[in-house]
């Protein structure tokens, strides 16, 4: 809303200093400071609010240390983190940005689904929630507006320059260039680093190639969504984890949307895209600032409002980025504890199958409990996490040029 304004009063008006709302960092900026504005400074309101209305963490004992003491503990704190994403990105983003409306979409309905669940939970008093079906459904329902609007809209283009981006005695010159639509991503660590997805599964003729991306979409959406699900279960893990995923998309949603950088790293230059570092940045922002309660000892929950929103928006920015590919190193934390409860189900049901009596390979899933169980205290394992989060990013972005 004051892009537009701004960029009104710049354009038509000629106003001195309104120019830049033009910049993407500053807006990039000002979202992630908005963002950490509302979660810090209006954060322990939504939390007396959730308190005062005994929306508390029903919590089952799984024998871990600690778990009895968290029992009441506010959750539903996803919706201050979905607030802190959509006022800044509604304020400084240009809403008329496809990518922009797709990740307000998905961030809604997402947050629609989690909290649905989390209603059940808590003013329902039933444990299980959502039934499984539904949450699946409403999944399969963004992944299916995300792969089709990715595969049919026409501002959903890669640039091609037919002559290079240079810069000779502080003038940049103009390439020529054409917008192509095509089904494009990334692959990490080869030269020739570009995939079409046409070209790979045009043996199945054109009109099974849009049915094939929309399920690869879906598939994307919610294995992400449900691994951040499941690695929300000790404080201050899915939101840290997540804010290390966002500032490591930040850094490709601005080279890929910048021609010269662009150019430079060898990388797809996609028009538009840079305006999702201004989402990005209220996500980051929304993600810290939630660690300010949510960190050991929490004072406030997330639920799966914010879980199901987080895991879901960083497959839509991954898609868009057509950097999907990545995603197992980039989502490392989410893959291994997803693959941790896989592992611990088949194999306990193998070996009842088998001998009679189900055993496990981890002491409890996810991981994240499997070292809670061995002693070792929850904050250290975040921590840990954390670092190994980061480790991920860094690999990640090192694919810039390591090829």
């Amino acid at each position: 809303m004051l892009y537009s304004l701004f960029d009104y009063l710049d354009r038509v008006l000629d106003i001195p200093g309104t120019g830049v709302f033009r910049y993407i960092s500053f807006r990039a900026g000002m979202a992630a400071l908005v963002s950490l504005v509302i979660t810090i400074t209006f954060g322990h309101h939504i939390i007396n609010w959730i308190r005062n209305r005994q929306i508390g963490e029903t919590v089952r004992d799984l024998g871990l240390e600690g778990q009895t003491q968290k029992k009441g503990t506010p959750t539903m704190g996803g919706l201050m983190m979905i607030a802190a994403i959509l006022i800044p990105t509604l304020l400084f983003a240009n809403l008329n940005n496809i990518y922009i409306q797709l990740l307000l979409i998905t961030t809604v309905w997402l947050g629609l689904i989690g909290f649905l669940d989390d209603y059940i939970k808590v003013f329902r008093k039933n444990k299980d929630g959502l039934k499984g079906r539904f949450k699946i459904v409403g999944q399969i329902g963004i992944g299916i507006i995300v792969g089709a609007t990715l595969y049919y809209n026409d501002d959903v283009v890669i640039r091609e320059f037919s002559t290079p981006v240079s810069v000779e005695s502080g003038v940049i010159e103009t390439p020529s260039f054409q917008d192509v639509k095509a089904l494009k991503t990334t692959i990490p660590f080869l030269k020739n680093n570009e995939l079409n997805y046409a070209d790979f599964l045009g043996f199945l003729g054109d009109s099974m190639i849009p049915v094939l991306y929309i399920f690869v979409a879906i598939f994307i959406i919610t294995a992400v969504s449900n691994g951040a699900n499941i690695t929300d279960g000790i404080d201050g893990l899915a939101a840290g984890t997540s804010a290390i995923i966002g500032i490591a998309i930040a850094i490709f949603a601005y080279l890929s949307g910048n021609a010269i950088f662009s150019q430079y790293l060898n990388i797809m230059y996609i028009p538009n895209s840079g305006e999702l570092v201004i989402f990005t940045a209220a996500f980051v922002g929304a993600c810290v600032g939630f660690l300010w309660y949510n960190s050991f000892p929490a004072q406030v929950f997330m639920g799966d409002t914010g879980s199901l929103m987080l895991g879901g928006v960083i497959a839509v920015l991954a898609l868009t980025l057509r950097k999907e590919l990545l995603i197992p190193v980039m989502c490392g934390i989410f893959l291994v504890e997803s693959l941790s409860v896989m592992i611990q189900v088949a194999y306990f049901k193998y070996t009842k199958k088998k001998y009679g009596e189900g055993r496990r390979v981890f002491l409890m899933s996810p991981l994240h409990h499997h070292y809670q169980k061995k002693g070792i205290h929850e904050s250290k394992i975040v921590s840990r996490f954390w670092i190994v989060g980061i480790l991920l990013a860094v690999v990640t972005l090192a694919t810039l040029k390591l090829r």
